[in-house]
């Protein structure tokens, strides 16, 4: 569990996920002729192909060319960075211009993502494995699973918008490493208001009434304050837990099914033990099977907790679909 101030990376919205159509396992096998040498990476590049003269929009040792012998290295990588695929051709003006943009976003990314480049025409087996019909056609890979990005010519601001879902999921899935040559750049922390270090210093202080109270003044002087928030429901949670005897509170909920207080206590065993699905289905069930005011109690634990775990988590945005299947 983080604290309040160090929050994890959200995940993208659902729209964008890791259960792609494609099967990329056949390519990822193919040929059993050994890869054709890669040409001399850049200065600290360590990404496999490199970009062949002409064909690439930018010099960079992020940006590679890919043909179906060095295509398998590539699906590797993307255990550490997304790649992103583009499949271009280059008697197409819209590709040229998708290219250009994405190669300038793996730029700055400074290896944070690798853009692999497909010519379409030349390696039709892997334009045929991402159900490219035509192009421009942009996909990524993320742990070796397919995500659709663009089938077509979009302007700069959307095609950056989906690169920055994309970061969000790959950072989501534990894919937030760099490549060599690389730099994984930090920007400096701000210092936190008054309320917010007054919070801080009680929660090292092991004073969680004196946090919750300074980050409730937070919220009355700025209601939409998201980290006081969180805050908040952090705190909360770990003063609920400070004297729970773990073995009591779970024979409880097992010998009380249905009594709410009971419930709602072992979820916060769950929420603090990582077992954020479990705790989540927990109080989605007694809220499918309560009524009345012990339904609305369960209803604000459970998006306290929301808060807690980060209301960008896929893991929240799938329990929120739970949480209204059970409410109507």
């Amino acid at each position: 569990m983080s604290t309040p101030n160090h929050r994890p990376s959200p995940a993208a919205p659902s729209s964008m996920n890791l259960r792609g159509a494609v099967d990329l396992s056949a390519l990822k096998a193919r040929s059993t002729a050994p890869a054709a040498p890669a040409a001399p990476a850049a200065p600290g590049g360590a990404a496999p192909g490199g970009a062949a003269p002409g064909t690439a929009p930018a010099p960079s040792p992020f940006v590679v060319q890919v043909s179906e012998q060095t295509f398998p290295q590539i699906v590797q990588l993307s255990a550490e960075v997304p790649v992103v695929i583009d499949l271009y051709s280059d008697a197409s003006p819209d590709s040229q211009q998708v290219s250009a943009i994405l190669a300038s976003i793996a730029v700055e990314q400074n290896g944070r993502m690798l853009l692999a480049r497909v010519d379409a025409a030349a390696y039709p087996q892997i334009a045929q494995a991402f159900s490219a019909v035509a192009v421009p056609t942009v996909a990524a890979v993320i742990k070796g699973q397919p995500v659709p990005l663009l089938d077509r010519l979009m302007p700069e601001d959307q095609i950056r918008a989906l690169v920055g879902e994309l970061m969000q999921v790959a950072a989501a899935n534990g894919v937030n490493g760099t490549l060599e040559g690389g730099t994984q750049e930090e920007a400096p922390e701000a210092p936190l208001s008054p309320l917010h270090q007054e919070a801080f210093d009680a929660i090292n202080a092991e004073d969680y009434d004196a946090a919750a109270a300074a980050y409730r003044r937070a919220l009355a002087e700025q209601p939409a304050d998201a980290d006081a928030k969180a805050g908040l429901a952090q705190v909360e949670l770990m003063a609920r837990l400070r004297d729970a005897d773990a073995e009591a509170v779970r024979r409880a909920g097992a010998e009380e099914p249905d009594n709410v207080q009971a419930q709602l206590a072992v979820a916060d065993l769950d929420i603090a033990g990582g077992h954020v699905e479990d705790a989540f289905r927990r109080i989605t069930g007694l809220i499918g099977r309560v009524r009345g005011e012990d339904r609305e109690t369960a209803r604000l634990r459970l998006l306290d907790l929301f808060e807690v775990v980060g209301i960008a988590d896929p893991r929240v945005t799938k329990a929120r679909s739970a949480l209204a299947r059970a409410l109507f």
